[in-house]
C-alpha cells in the first residue's frame, strides 16, 4: 500500500482517462467492490467505449485503484454517476473525492445524480459532505430487495 497521511491521496495516485484497455482491471475491481451488484461484462465494456461518458481510472503505477464513470444526459441537463469505486484497501484516503471533483468538473452540466444503496452509510456520508441530497428512491432496485437512494447535487 502506498506511504500516506491520513485521509490524504497517495502522493503517486494519479487520475486519468479510462478506456477499453482497462477493462479486465475495472471489471476485477468492481467484482471485489460490488460483489453481487457488480455490472455484467457487457455493461462495464459499454461504458468504457460508448460517446457521452466521462471515465476515469485512479492508479498507482500501473495498478488502477478506483475509478468513476459518468453519463452525460444533456438533454436532461444533468449526468449521473453510473459507477465509483475505489478498492478497499486504498479508501479513506481521498480517492473517491478525488474521483468526484474530475468527474464532477467534466460533465459540462448542471445537476449531477446517483444512486445508492440505502444501507451504505459510508458513502451516503461522503455524498451528503460533498452537497449531494436526497430525491427519491427506487423500490427493490438491488439484488436481495434493497431500495436504492437517489441523489442529486447542482455542480453550478
Amino acid at each position: 500500500m502506498a506511504e500516506t497521511t491520513m485521509g490524504a491521496l497517495p502522493k503517486t495516485i494519479q487520475i486519468e482517462e479510462a478506456n477499453w484497455r482497462d477493462f479486465n482491471a475495472v471489471r476485477q475491481l468492481e467484482q471485489r467492490c460490488f460483489d453481487k451488484d457488480a455490472w455484467p461484462w457487457w455493461d462495464m465494456l459499454s461504458v468504457l467505449t460508448l460517446p457521452n461518458i466521462v471515465r476515469l481510472k485512479a492508479t498507482l503505477g500501473t495498478e488502477i485503484v478506483g475509478f468513476v464513470m459518468g453519463d452525460v444526459r444533456p438533454e436532461q441537463r444533468r449526468a449521473w454517476v453510473s459507477t465509483i469505486c475505489v478498492d478497499p484497501d486504498f479508501r479513506r484516503q481521498g480517492i473517491g473525492d478525488r474521483l468526484l471533483d474530475e468527474v464532477e468538473g467534466r460533465v459540462n452540466v448542471p445537476r449531477m445524480r446517483l444512486s445508492v444503496r440505502k444501507s451504505n452509510e459510508n458513502a451516503i456520508a461522503l455524498y451528503e459532505r460533498r452537497g449531494y441530497q436526497p430525491v427519491g428512491q427506487w423500490p427493490r432496485y438491488y439484488r436481495g430487495g434493497e431500495d436504492a437512494l437517489i441523489m442529486e447535487k447542482a455542480l453550478t
